[in-house]
């Protein structure tokens, strides 16, 4: 995996996955929307639009989840009615934008030709971004890497301990795999960048 580029002539942010790579980027992408959705109140179809809009009865206390506990922390550490105020206007909109933003993965990886099935061996699946489109993949990479990190209990400085662990271990994988959403991350940045 090489990493996103920017197109010199088209300027859109480009990047080859093989199948695998795609599939399993889909697969982590699925896993944050059903987390982000599970717990969070599901919309009717048949509400009123603007009740919807409108409508501000979202959680007031802390989700129980660490990972969620981490993609919405509490606003006000010191003030449990604001942080509850804080947290009953604004969790339902944040969730709804990091599930958008980790479907937009989804849908991008399939219109590029990813299979809804586990994808071939060799398949090779490149994938062009625009601008507004590689940003939300770049906030999407950091919720995933934020969820992985919580749920390995990554820690500042304990590189040493991941690296000692066995090739086999699962741990050492899913390691692996947070490591690689990161370079994913990074690579973004720069053709974002450049």
């Amino acid at each position: 995996m090489a990493g996103f580029t920017r197109h010199r002539r088209s300027k859109r942010v480009i990047a080859t996955f093989t199948g695998f790579e795609a599939d399993l980027l889909r697969s982590l992408a699925a896993q944050l929307v059903e987390l982000l959705r599970n717990e969070a109140a599901v919309p009717r179809d048949d509400a009123d639009p603007f009740e919807a809009l409108m409508d501000f009865s979202g959680p007031t206390t802390e989700p129980d989840d660490p990972v969620l506990a981490r993609l919405f922390p509490t606003a006000y550490q010191h003030d449990e009615e604001a942080a509850a105020e804080f947290r009953r206007f604004t969790e339902g909109s944040l969730r709804d934008g990091k599930a958008n933003a980790a479907i937009t993965i989804i849908d991008t990886l399939e219109e590029a030709g990813l299979p809804p099935e586990l994808s071939e061996e060799g398949l090779m699946i490149d994938v062009e971004l625009d601008e507004p489109t590689a940003e939300t993949w770049m906030r999407s990479f950091t919720d995933l890497r934020l969820a992985l990190a919580t749920r390995l209990e990554v820690e500042e400085g304990d590189e040493e301990y991941w690296y000692s662990l066995p090739d086999d271990d699962p741990r050492a994988q899913a390691h692996d795999i947070y490591d690689w959403v990161g370079l994913l991350q990074e690579s973004l940045i720069h053709a974002l960048a450049s």
